[in-house]
């Protein structure tokens, strides 16, 4: 089993932008979570026969947990799964919810890789978009993470922010390379449909436009980069051997398997997704039911799988190795897209190095337009 993924669904404040299913922590939930995540590892037992390579404990925010509820959540995932010696073992954080003593637990457990939401360091900016903490906490955060002994730290970046200027996001990530994560994720903001956000007129006439959102993706890059980060895939930045082994596996397509509300799997092809509520989810397994929605379970067919394979490929900066490819899908690609490959060549939007196809790194900020054409 390359993956696994767990969700806790709990967060302190839903961020206006947030489109991940999260409730407010209540201490009956979560012990019902709690209860409810240990059957469901107990059922999904005999999907889960070899070590685990990567574990990623998402949500919500898992560190919205007390100490004692999150020192529960990891001895369930370690008294009943098995992982690779070495294995990586990520868990997302806020820095307004870090302690020193949750900080002990994680550590203790196992998790040697935190990733820190801090979006921005701008206060004004966090405030806006719904986020807990403030700059002040961010540093605090990264105190106690290097105190614990954690030396494996990624950061979340956000930009085209409401009101966000270029001047604001040069600021965040110089202030982010003075704290040396060992990895930076950095995301343009995506408005999604039904969030605070995307209900409020006042934000949305706020943002930055398309090329303001461009440069501000380049600049990253110019800065990132010079400063020693391998800028590895579309939205991601590494120090030599910090590359997110999980998240690689979604790029590979590797199987993967999701355990908690909401959370999705895909084995065999099979890609399917928990019911997205926690009081349905934990019946459906008190009466030992998988908690699997009906309506997202699906079997990809093999033009699906295809383009999946492409697609993730082309994200990455290594691209697609088009040996590999036909090995794996048993034709060449270039039979299987010729026009669009042909065309694509031909503007330099794509290009062939060292037996591998490869997406021009001055178009990944619109990676996602390229890329929907092999869809």
């Amino acid at each position: 089993m390359p993956s696994l993924y767990i969700h806790v669904p709990f967060c302190v404040q839903k961020c206006n932008y947030c489109a991940f299913y999260s409730e407010p922590w209540q201490r009956a939930k979560a012990e019902d979570y709690l209860a409810s995540l240990n059957r469901e590892v107990v059922l999904r037992q005999h999907e889960i026969s070899e070590e685990i390579e990567t574990l990623f404990i998402g949500g919500g925010t898992p560190t919205a947990l007390p100490e004692a509820e999150l020192d529960a959540l990891l001895s369930i995932i370690h008294d009943k799964l098995r992982f690779k010696d070495g294995a990586e073992k990520t868990i997302e954080a806020n820095p307004g919810t870090l302690t020193a003593e949750k900080l002990q637990i994680l550590h203790k457990q196992g998790i040697n890789r935190i990733s820190l939401g801090v979006q921005s360091l701008n206060d004004d900016l966090l405030r806006q978009i719904g986020r807990i903490h403030r700059t002040e906490e961010v540093r605090e955060g990264v105190h106690l993470i290097r105190e614990a002994g954690f030396k494996n730290l990624n950061l979340d970046l956000m930009f085209g922010l409401p009101g966000q200027t270029q001047a604001d996001w040069r600021d965040t990530l110089e202030e982010a390379l003075r704290l040396r994560p060992e990895h930076l994720s950095v995301y343009g903001l995506m408005v999604e449909e039904g969030t605070p956000l995307a209900l409020n007129s006042e934000s949305l006439t706020n943002l930055p436009d398309d090329d303001s959102q461009a440069e501000m993706y380049h600049l990253a890059r110019e800065i990132l980069s010079k400063a020693g980060y391998w800028h590895y895939e579309v939205s991601n930045y590494a120090l030599p051997g910090y590359e997110c082994q999980h998240n690689l596996g979604y790029w590979h397509r590797k199987d993967y398997l999701g355990i908690g509300p909401s959370a999705v799997s895909c084995l065999n092809n099979r890609r399917y997704q928990n019911v997205e509520d926690i009081l349905l989810y934990a019946k459906m397994l008190s009466q030992g039911e998988l908690p699997v929605d009906s309506q997202k379970n699906e079997f990809l067919s093999q033009h699906e799988q295809i383009a999946e394979l492409l697609i993730l490929g082309l994200r990455l900066k290594d691209g697609v190795n088009l040996s590999q490819f036909k090995k794996v899908v048993g034709a060449d690609l270039f039979e299987l897209y010729p026009a669009v490959l042909e065309r694509y060549l031909k503007a330099g939007v794509l290009k062939i190095e060292e037996g591998s196809l490869l997406l021009q790194p001055e178009y990944w900020f619109v990676a996602n337009g390229v890329l929907q054409e092999f869809v």
